[in-house]
């Protein structure tokens, strides 16, 4: 005959059930919340990289862009480099010209004018396309615009003064095409030295 269970029992079974399985449980919930956690811990990351990210290939993309700009910029402003150097020499042989040719003698007068209007003409262009000249007679000697052929004493002004310009330079857009060839003073030796008897 089968053993009757006492219900008392069936219910201290249940609860010992209840408990060992509820046990598994917590613990169960507890490691799904740590994996849970670190996941998204692991995600924020990733998320804060892909930002990160994301803001240094913007900030590439327009230095790019600013260096492309630069570039065009730079290429419209000196394409007429070389095509204006290889003019400077026109100008020179113009000046030249004008220099040579005497202001009085009336069979050269007529063509006088008219190489003086030729250069007028091309300076006019030059200067449409900020093509200008260094013309530094009587200025401080400039390294950076200018090209000493010779050094002069001369008492009457200050060293390193440009005394005579042999030969004019241009600057294209603000940019050296060729410098001036001048003659530059120094001082005298000795002078500014006190000398005492």
């Amino acid at each position: 005959m089968a053993e009757q269970k006492n219900p008392a029992d069936n219910a201290a079974l249940d609860e010992e059930l209840e408990q060992g399985t509820a046990a598994p449980a917590a613990e169960a919930e507890e490691s799904s919340t740590d994996t849970a956690s670190e996941e998204l811990e692991r995600l924020q990351q990733e998320l804060t990289e892909a930002r990160e990210q994301a803001l240094r290939m913007a900030a590439e993309a327009q230095n790019q862009r600013r260096r492309a700009e630069r570039d065009i910029e730079n290429a419209h402003k000196f394409a007429l480099e070389k095509f204006a150097g290889a003019l400077l020499s026109v100008a020179d042989n113009l000046e030249r010209a004008i220099a040579a040719s005497s202001k009085d003698d009336e069979v050269v007068k007529p063509l006088r004018e008219g190489v003086e209007l030729t250069l007028k003409g091309l300076l006019d262009v030059f200067a449409q396309f900020n093509i200008q000249p260094v013309d530094p007679a009587g200025a401080p000697f400039d390294p950076d615009l200018h090209q000493a052929m010779s050094i002069q004493e001369n008492n009457e002004v200050e060293p390193n003064t440009v005394l005579h310009v042999m030969q004019k330079g241009y600057t294209l857009n603000g940019r050296l095409l060729r410098p001036a060839m001048v003659v530059v003073s120094k001082g005298a030796p000795g002078a500014g030295i006190n000398a005492t008897a």
